[in-house]
């Protein structure tokens, strides 16, 4: 299986600018560019995608080049819901510095900054240069121009189309970039960019586009930085054991996309743990897979290591196993809740509605189903006060085998 026949399988394709990129792609070593801009200080899940996209075209031959916007971060992509909020320029100088580390860190790609070649460009020198070029007729036609209208649109966004034009632009003559790769969200700014070089380096230039479907939630919905529960790949925002266990509960409907699109497991693995998944979908095993492979591409073999000794130490109550950084990771993901310092046992089950009643309370401490901390606790009266920290003043209550409780002592 050829390349480009491949990232088709992947579902990596959405739309092409010309029929040649499928033999450009396949026979050719081409340099292409893929953007974001620093909106935020990591990259989350969804841009994940994009930059594997990017290590798959590297792999063949060609060379990426990855831009962080810290001009056209300054004037805001539209959105089809609305104007974006104006960052300042020391959040963004901070957001793209963060992101720079990140992505030369995990990835090492070839950086540029597209502030680089627009900081000195007068307005007249932009409107007379490239605005000329632009009809508004056309830009209109725009899809997230179009549904922007009813609600309306700055011409700072309405704008954007044309500043993010001058990096294909720029990239093509500096650097012989031929392709921009974007999300499906981003076609009309890829063809925009296309329309521009035409026009200005000549109506037979060989330059091309490509767009990747959004990846989705099962219920449709985007990931996103403005979506909640955002998953960052930066492990101080989420770490690694938050997105292991956010990938090992992946629906199975989605699951073999995700390892189609965010792992490079060759075909024929994919296929075995696709049918695994329709056999034997209790065992998990292709949402273990996932988890496993992309932490580790982005965390490492410690990263990944972490991870399992939390999720294992979980399983078996085991709590008391895990480093002090293990247990805030651990703690991240449970249900929180406010208790007032110095109860009785039976009372905080009550109190923090983890028992119906006094009576619910004390079968399950005299069946053995409570834990502190990881230690069997039977006796009704035990005291529950800031002595018993696992981690500052927080308290953890466990269930039976799977339920646990963070409880925050004031």
């Amino acid at each position: 299986m050829e390349l480009f026949q491949e990232l088709q399988w992947r579902g990596l394709i959405d739309n092409v600018t010309s029929p040649e990129v499928e033999d450009v792609i396949n026979n050719q070593k081409i340099t292409f560019y893929i953007g974001t801009d620093p909106t935020a200080d990591s990259l989350h899940i969804g841009h994940y995608s994009s930059l594997l996209m990017a290590k798959r075209l590297e792999k063949h031959g060609h060379h990426p080049i990855m831009l962080v916007g810290g001009a056209t971060g300054f004037i805001g992509d539209p959105k089809a819901t609305g104007e974006r909020q104006m960052l300042t320029k020391e959040t963004l100088e901070h957001n793209f510095n963060c992101l720079h580390d990140q992505i030369k860190k995990i990835w090492g790609f070839e950086m540029v900054n597209n502030l680089d070649w627009t900081k000195n460009m007068s307005v007249i020198d932009f409107l007379r240069d490239y605005g000329k070029l632009f009809n508004v007729t056309y830009m209109l036609n725009k899809e997230t121009v179009k549904k922007r209208l009813e609600t309306g649109i700055s011409y700072t966004e309405f704008s954007y189309m044309i500043l993010q034009s001058l990096d294909f632009l720029h990239l093509y003559q500096e650097k012989n970039c031929v392709m921009q790769i974007g999300g499906q969200d981003q076609w009309g700014n890829i063809t925009s960019g296309l329309e521009l070089i035409r026009k200005k380096c000549g109506a037979n230039t060989k330059c091309y586009g490509l767009t990747m479907p959004l990846i989705t939630k099962a219920d449709g919905s985007k990931f996103g930085k403005s979506e909640s529960g955002t998953v960052w790949l930066d492990a101080e925002k989420t770490s690694p054991y938050e997105l292991y266990q956010f990938l090992f509960n992946t629906e199975d409907a989605k699951v073999v996309e995700y390892l189609k699109k965010l792992t490079f497991l060759s075909v024929e693995e994919i296929q075995k743990l696709d049918k695994a998944t329709q056999e034997e979908p209790h065992k998990r095993m292709a949402q273990r897979a996932l988890a496993e492979e992309v932490v580790r591409d982005l965390h490492g073999q410690e990263g990944l290591d972490s991870a399992l000794s939390i999720t294992n130490a979980l399983f078996r109550g085991n709590l008391n196993d895990l480093s002090e950084q293990q247990r805030r990771d651990a703690m991240k993901n449970m249900e929180k809740v406010d208790c007032e310092n110095g109860l009785i046992l039976e009372d905080v089950l009550v109190k923090c509605s983890i028992a119906s009643s006094k009576r619910e309370a004390r079968e399950w401490i005299n069946g053995n189903s409570i834990s502190i901390n990881g230690e069997k606790i039977k006796d009704t009266h035990f005291v529950v006060d800031k002595e018993n920290a696992y981690v500052d003043n927080y308290v953890i209550v466990r269930r039976g085998k799977k339920r646990y409780y963070c409880l925050n002592l004031q």
